[in-house]
């Protein structure tokens, strides 16, 4: 239907202005943008940093992605959540260390990062994220729960308990009174505006 639809549209808007005929192709698809975390922010992906807190209060949806930024002598090794809590290396699902590694979140579901480099997961290069599928758009409370030991930090009551074993996983609850960050907001007027584009213009062409 599309294949026959197109052709028609173009002969109809032959004569017409060629931005014109651009614009009903770019209307045939809609895109659908993804938010990018930096890591850290200006911090980056380092040892010392306590990413628990850089991830309380944001909201991980399947699209986004996660920006690290770091310098030489480290890596940024996906790995499951029992090699996350113990900081075993040496298991990475996948691994990089080139200095800016850009990693896409394509599944729901948690997932965990940690450094490479012996010492460095322990020393605070370690994350984990909860991602909401794709079309949520409340913005979760944080609240870690390690699998032994560690630290336990709930937002809403402001209060930590730790432990002497090390590890923290980082776990994501809806809040009843969470409302779309900026960026889905963002999405939906960009939505809103290209529909209507799209339905204004195919009027110019079939009238």
């Amino acid at each position: 239907m599309m294949r026959l639809l197109l052709p028609t549209m173009f002969e109809r808007s032959r004569g017409k202005s060629d931005p014109l005929s651009l614009a009903l192709v770019l209307c045939t698809v809609v895109p659908i943008l993804g938010k990018g975390h930096t890591v850290g922010d200006s911090s980056g992906w380092a040892i010392g940093m306590d990413y628990s807190t850089w991830t309380s209060g944001k909201t991980f949806s399947v699209g986004d992605s996660l920006v690290f930024n770091y310098a030489g002598g480290h890596t940024v090794d996906e790995v499951s959540a029992s090699d996350y809590s113990t900081c075993t290396t040496g298991n990475a699902i996948t691994s990089d260390s080139s200095g800016a590694t850009t990693v896409a979140l394509k599944t729901a579901g948690t997932h965990y990062f940690i450094c490479g480099v012996p010492g460095h997961c322990g020393g605070g290069m370690k994350l984990a994220v909860t991602v909401a599928a794709a079309g949520s758009s409340t913005t979760p409370s944080s609240s870690e729960t390690p699998s032994s030991g560690g630290t336990t930090t709930s937002p809403a009551s402001g209060t930590t308990t730790t432990s002497p074993a090390g590890g923290t996983t980082t776990v994501y609850n809806p809040s009843s009174n969470s409302t779309p960050d900026s960026f889905s907001r963002i999405n939906i007027s960009l939505f809103v505006a290209i529909a209507g584009a799209c339905v204004a213009l195919s009027v110019m062409v079939f009238t």
